[in-house]
């Protein structure tokens, strides 16, 4: 065996053992992850922190009121909630009187940010029905809870009423529905009564609001009518 064959043949043989030390150490390093939740988990946060972390993927939101304890890890650990939303361009919002969170894309001039997550789609009356139940919330200064029953609120959009009278009464009952089940901003508080979220505030922003207030203005002016409103409006995302 000539002396270059043999250099290379250590050479290899040094390779391979240096792999297999690295294999080890990485097997090593991922069974002794002191967060490891699992075998090979290489996560680096705690149960709960994860759990709430994923349920602000989720949406809508979280409430300190309904998931203590996970309102708990979201305060404990905002720092790298934070952290770990910003990787998917994504920013915690965060009402610490109210005790809810929730996510919504970065708004930056420095980089083109993708969405991240899925958007809701609102007809024009689930619009409608977001702005009175701001309306409600905010008329209620100080206090703690907030209770309309449904007949109050379908009242005020009666205004809007298109077609004939069947057919209107189950597209409130949609939007009644999207509100308390997939938006999370009405929560049962007794036989047909509900408790509005503070949520709401931050669903209809101040621009829509100004904008669905000049169309009430309008239609109770007689300049228009809900049916030509319905045709030309968009649908909004929450």
């Amino acid at each position: 065996m000539s002396p270059t064959h043999h250099d290379n043949d250590t050479a290899l043989a040094e390779v391979g053992a240096a792999s297999a030390r690295e294999s080890t150490d990485s097997a090593d390093d991922l069974s002794h992850n002191p967060s490891g939740l699992w075998s090979g988990d290489t996560g680096t946060l705690g149960e709960r922190t994860r759990r709430v972390l994923l349920e602000l993927l989720k949406g809508p939101y979280v409430s300190g009121t309904q998931a203590p304890q996970l309102w708990a890890a979201l305060v404990a650990d905002e720092g790298l909630v934070r952290s770990r939303l910003h990787d998917l361009f994504l920013d915690l919002v965060i009402d610490r009187v109210d005790e809810f969170a929730f996510t919504r894309k970065i708004v930056t001039d420095e980089i083109d940010a993708p969405a991240a997550v899925r958007s809701e789609r609102l007809t024009f009356l689930d619009t409608a029905m977001l702005l009175v139940l701001r309306q409600l919330l905010l008329a209620a200064p100080g206090e703690k809870r907030v209770i309309v029953d449904r007949e109050e609120v379908y009242e005020r959009l009666a205004i809007y009423r298109t077609g004939d009278e069947s057919t209107f009464q189950r597209n409130l009952n949609g939007a009644w529905s999207r509100m308390s089940n997939r938006l999370r901003v009405l929560h049962k508080a007794g036989e047909d009564r509900f408790e509005i979220s503070p949520m709401v505030k931050f669903l209809v922003d101040e621009d829509r609001v100004r904008e669905l207030i000049a169309v009430y203005e309008r239609i109770a002016a007689g300049e228009t009518d809900a049916g030509e409103i319905n045709a030309d409006t968009e649908e909004d995302e929450a």
